[in-house]
């Protein structure tokens, strides 16, 4: 099969394009046949050898995310997968073989069938960003009536986070890093925006919430934390998966005194039903419509240097590779 891979850990030359033989499924396991593979941040990042992460295996396929057609399934998976049009994530957790590559085989439940009338390129993009902003909203129960806040709300998670938590039945505020992001991210749907450059900003988040906030999705902890325990209530959980400085400075006694929780989220190793619940309610509110966001158009496997460039310059659109 064509592939693409790294054998070594550094910058997006690295990666090589060519012909590797292809896996076969074992039990439990199913091989798709990949159209789109999705680039996250994560996976270039594993690619530079970020935090001091090494080479887990002698070659990488790299990219946890994409869509295909189940080709052909392994023992004790009903056969009647083969032809299933899929989305794939965490096809490259824990594992040397990811979805840059014609084919791919992942434990069945990482297959997850795709929605009637959902293009590839959207389902294809769902997977860590969706998952984390899956768990980030609902790690703590429903927000139904809830008042949800998610900084951040033009990144890939925010984006996801504040479209489910609305699909859920909450009211959802948003933070961009400028004023001129506010028309941006109205343009994409979110009517509640603030700009963290903005003066006022937490009487501002107040004035939209009608109070104190119930959750917040963070993406920038070091950053953010004091603004999150000013627009806090009793109770407030903060969901975060980001942050700038890896020594955040956090203010105890206000969030002590409001009985805050921290929860930090990291996606490759949330529990199993953790992401089989994410990814059956993903599906659910991709098929109803409930789910968008701006993909770019595919690039062809070959550009793939090109494609991890994109993202580490932090490209708005998500990034796609056509696989041939």
């Amino acid at each position: 099969m064509i592939a693409a891979w790294y054998e070594e850990q550094g910058p997006s030359r690295v990666l090589i394009l060519g012909e590797m033989p292809t896996s076969e499924p074992a039990a439990g396991e199913v091989r798709v046949r990949v159209s789109l593979s999705s680039v996250n941040p994560g996976d270039t990042k594993k690619r530079r050898g970020w935090q001091g992460s090494g080479m887990p295996y002698p070659r990488v396929v790299p990219h946890s995310d994409g869509a295909g057609v189940v080709d052909e399934v392994g023992p004790g998976v009903d056969p009647s997968r083969v032809g299933e049009r899929v989305w794939v994530f965490g096809a490259q957790s824990y594992r040397a073989l990811g979805t840059a590559a014609q084919y791919v085989v992942v434990p069945e439940w990482q297959a997850v069938g795709a929605p009637n009338g959902v293009e590839d390129a959207l389902v294809a993009c769902l997977g860590i960003p969706g998952i984390t902003a899956h768990r980030a909203v609902f790690g703590d129960g429903s927000v139904e009536g809830k008042t949800v806040l998610v900084q951040g709300v033009l990144g890939a998670v925010g984006s996801l986070a504040a479209q489910l938590a609305r699909w859920n039945g909450a009211t959802v505020i948003g933070t961009v890093r400028t004023v001129g992001d506010v028309d941006a991210a109205r343009e994409r749907g979110h009517d509640s925006v603030v700009a963290l450059g903005d003066v006022d900003v937490a009487d501002q988040i107040r004035a939209f919430a009608s109070g104190p906030v119930d959750r917040i999705v963070e993406v920038a902890l070091s950053e953010n934390v004091e603004l999150d325990t000013a627009v806090a209530g009793n109770g407030t959980v903060v969901a975060a998966y980001g942050t700038r400085s890896d020594r955040p400075v956090l203010p105890f006694w206000p969030m002590l005194f409001s009985n805050m929780t921290l929860r930090l989220l990291g996606s490759d190793d949330f529990p199993r039903e953790a992401k089989e619940s994410a990814a059956a309610d993903l599906t659910a509110a991709a098929g109803s419509g409930a789910l968008s966001f701006p993909v770019a158009p595919p690039m062809p496997l070959a550009d793939i240097a090109t494609a991890h460039d994109r993202v580490d310059h932090g490209s708005r659109e998500r990034v796609t590779l056509a696989i041939p």
